[in-house]
C-alpha cells in the first residue's frame, strides 16, 4: 500500500484521494446498446453471425451460441464486457470471446481514453448494485442507455487503474484455477462412484458376488406427523444439496402456517420428494434429532446391514435417478409420484456391509476435498470483493512502482 499519507476530498460519490475524479459512466466506458435484428433472420444451422439475446447464452465466462442472424444490427468486439440490461436477468455480466451481434437485452462495454480495460471489467462487476436500484417496469425490468452513463464511477489515474486492475485479476486466477481443481475432483469423485458403485472396480481384500436386493429388503417406510405441532427445524429436498433447511436456503418462508400435518424426520433417516425424485431430490438427515418436511415427501430407514453414506450415494447415482425417472414416467397416474410401494420394489445389486464401510470411506474422503476446495473458492471471493470495496473507492492506495511503465507493475500488503 502507499506509504504516503493520501490527501482526500468530498466528490458525490463521498470523499476520495485528490488525485481521483468523479466521472459519468458515459465517459469513462464506451457504451454499445443492442440492438435485435428482424425475427426472420434468426437461424440455427450457424449461417451468419452469432446472436446474443441475454442470459440464455450466458455461462461462467464466454457466451454460448445457441442462434445466428444473417442480417447483424449491433456488434460488439473480441473482449467487450457484456451487460444484460433487459428482464430478470439484469446486470449479469459476460466477456465477448469474438463478435457477435448482440440482441437489445444486452449492452456492450469497451474501455476509451480514460480507462484501462481490465479495470474497467471491475468497475463494471462493482456498479451493477447501482444499474439493479436505476431499472424501471415491473413486468419487464430494464435500464435505458441515458440511465446507464449517468450513472458516476470513481476514477483513479490511468496507472494505478492498472495497478488495481493487476491485483484483483491475480485474486481471479487463484479463484479460478481453485474452481479449476473442484472440478478435477468431482470428476474424480463422479468416477469412483460409478467404478465402485457398481462393483466395476473392488477395493483391496474385497471378492465374492454382491447380493440383489429390493430396497424394501433394506429400508422401511417411516411415518410420524407432527400431531403435537413441534416446532421443529423444517427442511425441503433439493436436486444437488439433499436436505438443507427451507427458510435458510430460500431465504423466505415457502411452507405452510399448520406444522402439524407435516412429516418427523428423525436423525439418520432418508426422505425424498415424492412427486419430484425423478431429478434425484431424495436427501439424508444427519444435522438435527428431529426436523420437519412436508407431508408430500416419503421418509425411511435403513437396517443394521446398510451403511448410509453407501446407500446414499448409490441412491444419487445416475443409474438410479433414471431408474427413477422411467417408473414416473410409466406411472398411471403420474401426479401421484413414486410412492413407496412402488419405490421400495427397485431392485440393487449391494456387497457385504464391511464392503459397503471400505467404498464409503473413498467416497467421504473425495467429498471433504471438494468441500474444503469450495470452502477455500468462497473465502478467496469474499476477500476479493472486500479488496474491491476498499481500492475502487480509494481507501486503500497501491504503490506503482513506476508510473511511466506500460504495465504498471505493483506490490501490496492485505
Amino acid at each position: 500500500m502507499n506509504s504516503n499519507k493520501t490527501a482526500y476530498k468530498d466528490s458525490l460519490l463521498g470523499r476520495i484521494p485528490e488525485d481521483w475524479e468523479v466521472m459519468p459512466f458515459g465517459e469513462f466506458a464506451e457504451i454499445v446498446m443492442g440492438q435485435s435484428p428482424q425475427g426472420n433472420t434468426y437461424n440455427q444451422n450457424g449461417n451468419g453471425i452469432a446472436l446474443i439475446n441475454g442470459p440464455t447464452e450466458f455461462t461462467e465466462k464466454y457466451p454460448i451460441k445457441v442462434q445466428w442472424t444473417i442480417s447483424p444490427t449491433k456488434i460488439c468486439k473480441n473482449g467487450d464486457i457484456l451487460l444484460c440490461v433487459r428482464g430478470s436477468s439484469t446486470g449479469r455480466l459476460n466477456i465477448a470471446n469474438e463478435q457477435f451481434c448482440i440482441g437489445r437485452g444486452v449492452a456492450a462495454i469497451r474501455a476509451n481514453k480514460n480507462s484501462d480495460h481490465s479495470f474497467l471489467e471491475f468497475q463494471v462487476q462493482n456498479i451493477v448494485n447501482k444499474i439493479l436500484v436505476l431499472t424501471t417496469g415491473s413486468t419487464f425490468p430494464n435500464i435505458d442507455s441515458q440511465s446507464l452513463k449517468k450513472i458516476k464511477v470513481a476514477l483513479p489515474p490511468l496507472p494505478e487503474q492498472r495497478a488495481i486492475a493487476h491485483v484483483l485479476s491475480t485474486m481471479d486466477e487463484v479463484v479460478t484455477k481453485t474452481n479449476q481443481l473442484i472440478a478435477q475432483k468431482e470428476l474424480r469423485k463422479k468416477w469412483l462412484m460409478q467404478q465402485l458403485l457398481s462393483g466395476r472396480k473392488r477395493l483391496k481384500g474385497f471378492g465374492g458376488e454382491w447380493r440383489e436386493i429390493h430396497i424394501r429388503d433394506v429400508a422401511d417406510e417411516i411415518s410420524i406427523k407432527n400431531k403435537s405441532d413441534k416446532q421443529l427445524t423444517v427442511l425441503s429436498c433439493t436436486k444437488y444439496d439433499g436436505l438443507v433447511p427451507s427458510l435458510e436456503y430460500f431465504g423466505r418462508k415457502i411452507f405452510a402456517d399448520d406444522i402439524s400435518t407435516y412429516k418427523v424426520v428423525p436423525r439418520n433417516h432418508f426422505a425424498y420428494a415424492t412427486n419430484h425424485i425423478e431429478e434425484g431430490s431424495i436427501g439424508y438427515q444427519d444435522s438435527y434429532q428431529e426436523a420437519l418436511i412436508s407431508p408430500m415427501y416419503t421418509v425411511f430407514s435403513t437396517k443394521m446391514s446398510i451403511n448410509d453414506y453407501f446407500f446414499y450415494t448409490l441412491l444419487k447415482s445416475h443409474r438410479l435417478v433414471h431408474e427413477f425417472r422411467a417408473r414416473m414416467e410409466g406411472s398411471i397416474d403420474r401426479r401421484g409420484g413414486l410412492r413407496w410401494d412402488s419405490f421400495s420394489i427397485i431392485k440393487l445389486s449391494i456387497p457385504s456391509l464391511e464392503e459397503q464401510d471400505a467404498i464409503a470411506q473413498v467416497l467421504q474422503v473425495a467429498d471433504k476435498e471438494i468441500h474444503l476446495l469450495k470452502a477455500k473458492a468462497a473465502k478467496l471471493k469474499e476477500q476479493k470483493k472486500g479488496m474491491m470495496q476498499v481500492l475502487l473507492t480509494g481507501k486503500k492506495r497501491l504503490t506503482v512502482n513506476d508510473e511511466k511503465q506500460k504495465n504498471a507493475d505493483c506490490w501490496f500488503s492485505v
